[in-house]
């Protein structure tokens, strides 16, 4: 009975809260990830989420800490990763309108054989070197929102599920922690995937030019949705 239980909120409490794949989502518009990519830093990132409450989980259970004292520093652990959260989001919006303000459409005017004509160009398309760290910021990205997400805890984990397996048997508490984990991560990438699919007909070349800039701004609301309604 609690092995459903805890396949049952590990589906609910995935799909309810967004910042399990909205970040995601959001970076692989941005930054053009391949599905393959993007599923792969959704699974490194779900285990690393689950892996920081499964320890803590385990090495209160090992040297009989209270639940109170484990959902103090899990509550110190969440308010923590969701300032990050948004601190993270917030910058990466404040790049992506650095970014699109550069890269605005504008013209040039020249003059040949007394033949006057223009051209409108973006820096995007015309100038390759302004974007010269790009690389670099690919390859940091996933890291950043990994860091974030180990540090973040899986609330209802520890006192709704470790715990009262615990009162069985330890075999109880790995099958409960598995199938809860399991079961958040399959949900993640199902999120990811199937949101992905849909948007990949989504074509709005208007908003092209504003896509980190929006992926930061998902990712900031994620932060302040924890923060101050509790997602």
């Amino acid at each position: 009975m609690l092995t459903l239980s805890a396949a049952a909120i590990a589906f609910i409490h995935t799909v309810l809260g967004p910042d399990h794949y909205l970040p995601f989502i959001a970076m692989a518009k941005a930054r053009g990830w391949p599905m393959h990519k993007t599923l792969r830093i959704t699974l490194l990132c779900g285990a690393g989420h689950l892996g920081g409450s499964v320890a803590l989980g385990l090495l209160g259970i090992a040297i009989g800490t209270q639940l109170a004292a484990l959902e103090w520093l899990e509550g110190v652990r969440g308010d923590f990763a969701a300032w990050l959260l948004v601190g993270f989001g917030l910058a990466y919006m404040a790049w992506g309108l650095r970014q699109a303000w550069r890269n605005r459409p504008h013209t040039h005017v020249h003059q040949h054989d007394g033949i006057v004509h223009s051209h409108t160009h973006t820096h995007r398309d015309d100038h390759a070197h302004v974007h010269a760290k790009t690389g670099q910021q690919a390859s940091i990205t996933p890291w950043i929102i990994f860091v974030i997400f180990v540090l973040g805890p899986c609330e209802p984990l520890i006192p709704l599920l470790m715990y009262p397996a615990a009162q069985e048997s330890l075999p109880g508490v790995l099958l409960v922690t598995g199938v809860f984990g399991v079961v958040t991560v399959a949900t993640m990438l199902a999120a990811v995937w199937l949101t992905l699919r849909g948007l990949q007909r989504l074509r709005l070349p208007a908003l092209e030019r504003y896509a980190h800039a929006l992926a930061g701004g998902a990712v900031l609301a994620c932060g302040l949705a924890i923060v101050f309604l509790g997602i």
